[in-house]
């Protein structure tokens, strides 16, 4: 696991600077501690830093093929690299290490372009070809790993392993991306392929980007990966309980192989318990696992992953995360580049901190709640869905649409009077449904929130369009497939994998995501809905499966989720915080928002007439982004 960066002077003349390319990659030496080295070729510059994981001294980057033709900066790991080495060589091609980053150079020198159709793993790596005078850039078909880019005004394209490094050249524009405020302050994170800022971009996963000298502009990005949305048949039942297993099992053995000591995230989750149960029958010696608990029972799990970790004999540490742990919320938003808001953003950080004492290489159980329909949210959906397919579009938009307008947010009430997001959701269609009940803002509550001015700004633009870019994808699918292709291609590469990504290469430690596994995810998703959540029960056919594996208070107790205590926290310690913070001139001076609700939101709050935590947080989040990353640019 490592950084990479790069300067490619695409509409300029002239050599990139050794000096910026520098102060680029050491922005990002917490990625790879291990090394740091960089390649000229007139008008390129590439830069990597290393975290060693594989053939610790025989594979530096960034490196040169063996007939000096291309040069390569790769961060990730390919898990197949030994088949496609021996192919390879079969084929006449020389090598000169043992490691993956090799394979990749001449998998390229013989495939071009497609040979990103031969990688099985998580990637971002950019070529430079000598010969043709290209530099063709891939991210993985998932988005495990990131990649961002902009062209600049000078005319050089810059990339980089993360924003940050983006940031550091001088010529970088600033200027935010107004859609992206929309967006966030719907999701909670900016979703692929923009970034908050107004000239870069992430390059989305499943895409290669292919840029030659003199361009004048940046092409589209290629897509050469999907999620399969069309196929023969569902999988039956007995299929997939009697495949299921074996499939993840040979995930989770092809990521077990390290020259550095390896272990596991134990939550307590049904995920991360399984893929350690799995790791306990693939090698012989203790998993070493770790987790983080809370001195707030309500949020603790630590019980149950001690359950996994007693049945499975592993080497199991456990540190608690106390309820004052506020000093994090600023390095958080250092991290994340650009506002993020997942709360769990910080007991993830503490784990992977916590894995890092031990060990250099993680695998965790994320994917398992999008790919397997785990969420709470899918079963609201398709109760949705049933009163959707009753009633018409145009009978329901008159009898909930008032409703919704007119029905009030009831957060301290029962779950069964906090009808106001169902009732808005009744008046829309499938996607737009589940878009605003995904929605950490509503529609409405943004219109409140946001200025008149900043509104005017957008145009008309609403964050659905995220959305809406998938609609001929998801045509034909049925309402909960629906919801978890959406997921796959937002939430979880804008929210879980990049809280994962930022947070682990925080403390050097790479992880691995055995569910997430292509092959696996092509399996998988054709299982029938009704497998998944059936009878009321989340990710049905996943616990099914390993049954025989973990305990059943493990498989089916009731989901708590990786939270923490924010609804407390904003009543108490950190309410001066708020007020503070979110009444600041560099927030109500913005032109984003109106300073009238900024201080209605925390007065609701910290009085209880609602439970405003979640809106509180992603504001705060943002406060913090502008102050620190704004602020260092004025």
């Amino acid at each position: 696991m490592c950084g990479i960066a790069g300067i490619f002077q695409l509409a300029s003349e002239g050599q990139p600077s050794e000096a910026v390319l520098a102060k680029m990659n050491n922005i990002q030496e917490h990625r790879g501690p291990d090394a740091g080295d960089y390649f000229f070729d007139p008008g390129v510059g590439l830069a990597h830093r290393r975290l060693s994981i594989i053939d610790l001294e025989g594979s530096p980057q960034p490196m040169l093929s063996a007939d000096q033709r291309a040069c390569i900066v790769f961060n990730g790991e390919i898990y197949n690299f030994k088949e496609l080495h021996a192919e390879l060589e079969s084929k006449g091609y020389k090598f000169n290490t043992h490691g993956d980053t090799e394979t990749i150079l001449n998998a390229y020198l013989e495939w071009g372009e497609d040979c990103v159709q031969h990688l099985r793993g998580m990637f971002a790596f950019a070529i430079w070809d000598r010969e043709k005078q290209k530099l063709f850039m891939a991210r993985d078909r998932i988005g495990i790993k990131p990649f961002f880019y902009s062209l600049l005004p000078t005319g050089e394209f810059v990339f980089g392993s993360e924003l940050k490094v983006l940031t550091e050249h001088p010529a970088f524009d600033r200027k935010l991306r107004d859609t992206t405020i929309e967006d966030y302050f719907t999701f909670g994170y900016v979703p692929e392929p923009y970034t908050v800022y107004q000239n870069s971009f992430k390059l989305s996963p499943g895409h290669t980007l292919t840029l030659e000298k003199g361009m004048r502009a940046l092409p589209e990005p290629k897509q050469y990966w999907d999620i399969p949305t069309q196929w023969d048949a569902d999988l039956s039942a007995d299929e997939v309980q009697g495949e299921l297993i074996e499939r993840l099992k040979q995930a989770v053995d092809i990521r077990l192989v390290a020259d550095v000591p390896l272990g596991a995230f134990l939550s307590g989750g049904v995920d991360s318990s399984g893929i350690v149960a799995l790791m306990s029958q693939l090698q012989s010696d203790p998993v070493n696992t770790c987790a983080i608990g809370f001195d707030v029972k309500a949020f603790n799990e630590t019980e149950f992953a001690q359950m996994v970790a007693d049945r499975y004999h592993t080497n199991h540490r456990v540190e608690t995360v106390q309820q004052t742990d506020f000093d994090l919320i600023d390095k958080l938003a250092f991290l994340y580049d650009e506002p993020y808001a997942d709360s769990s953003a910080m007991p993830t950080y503490r784990v992977c901190e916590l894995a890092r004492k031990h060990v250099t290489v993680a695998l965790s159980g994320d994917g398992g709640d999008e790919l397997f329909a785990g969420y709470r949210r899918y079963k609201m959906h398709l109760h949705e869905e049933k009163i959707r397919n009753m009633l018409p579009l145009g009978l329901r938009k008159p009898i909930f649409g008032p409703l919704g307008r007119l029905y009030p947010k009831m957060d301290w009430a029962p779950k069964f009077l906090r009808a106001k997001t169902t009732f808005q959701s009744m008046a829309m269609d499938t996607v737009q449904g589940y878009h605003n009940s995904m929605s950490i803002l509503r529609a409405d509550e943004r219109a409140k929130l946001f200025s008149k001015e900043f509104q005017s700004s957008l145009n008309g633009y609403n964050s659905l369009e995220v959305f809406n870019r998938y609609a001929d994808k998801v045509k034909g699918l049925d309402p909960m497939k629906i919801a978890q292709y959406l997921d796959m291609k937002t939430y979880l590469v804008g929210d879980i994998l990049t809280k994962v990504d930022r947070a682990s290469m925080a403390h050097s430690l790479e992880v691995r995501v055995p569910i997430l596994d292509h092959k696996f995810v092509e399996w998988a998703f054709k299982s029938p809905s009704d497998h998944n959540l059936h009878n009321g029960i989340g990710k049905y056919s996943f616990k099914k499966s390993l049954e025989p594996h973990l305990p059943h208070d493990v498989l089916y107790r009731k989901k708590m989720g990786f939270a923490v205590p924010l609804a407390d926290w904003f009543k108490g310690p950190l309410k001066d915080r708020l007020y503070d913070g979110l009444l600041s001139k560099q927030m109500t001076e913005s032109g984003y928002f109106s300073g009238k609700q900024l201080k209605r939101l925390i007065d609701d709050h910290v009085s209880g007439v609602r439970d405003n935590s979640a809106p509180l947080w992603t504001l705060m989040m943002f406060e913090s982004f502008m102050r620190q990353q704004l602020g260092k640019a004025a």
